[in-house]
């Protein structure tokens, strides 16, 4: 008999808790970036991989639509309700915004990376099934 070592069973985690949190998507311990937005190379509490990780502009597109609606939508309730002069929208509604961007990619990169994970997502690859243009009489 042989005592061959088991993996570990990590429980089925919620991709918006781990990914919210910046998490690691398997074991919810460990962090999942290093610096702002830099993907660490592997989970420090359970030894995870992150090279399957690559969310690309993803968190930055979602982050933009998300606050570009949202911020549109009190940016007209502002200018319509209070009617503030232009400066007003220079010194409050642009940091605003920014803030607004700023602080929402780390928990949209980190949501994504728990998505890919729990779905794992891998790059594609190609194979060719058949002579493709072979025998054709555009040459």
């Amino acid at each position: 008999m042989t005592d061959k070592p088991t993996e570990p069973v990590y429980p089925k985690l919620s991709t918006i808790s781990t990914g919210l949190r910046c998490r690691c998507p398997r074991c919810g311990e460990g962090p999942l970036l290093k610096g702002f937005l830099t993907i660490r190379e592997a989970c420090p509490a359970c030894g995870l991989n992150y090279s399957f990780a690559d969310p690309a502009d993803g968190p930055a597109f979602f982050g933009m639509s998300i606050v570009g609606v949202v911020g549109m939508a009190l940016f007209m309730w502002f200018e319509f309700t209070v009617h503030p002069p232009v400066w007003v929208h220079g010194v409050v509604t642009l940091p605003l915004l920014l803030a607004a961007c700023l602080g929402i990619l780390r928990p949209l990169k980190g949501w994504m990376v728990s998505e890919q994970f729990v779905h794992k997502a891998a790059p594609p690859e190609w194979e060719s099934i058949g002579k493709h243009g072979e025998g054709s009489r555009w040459r």
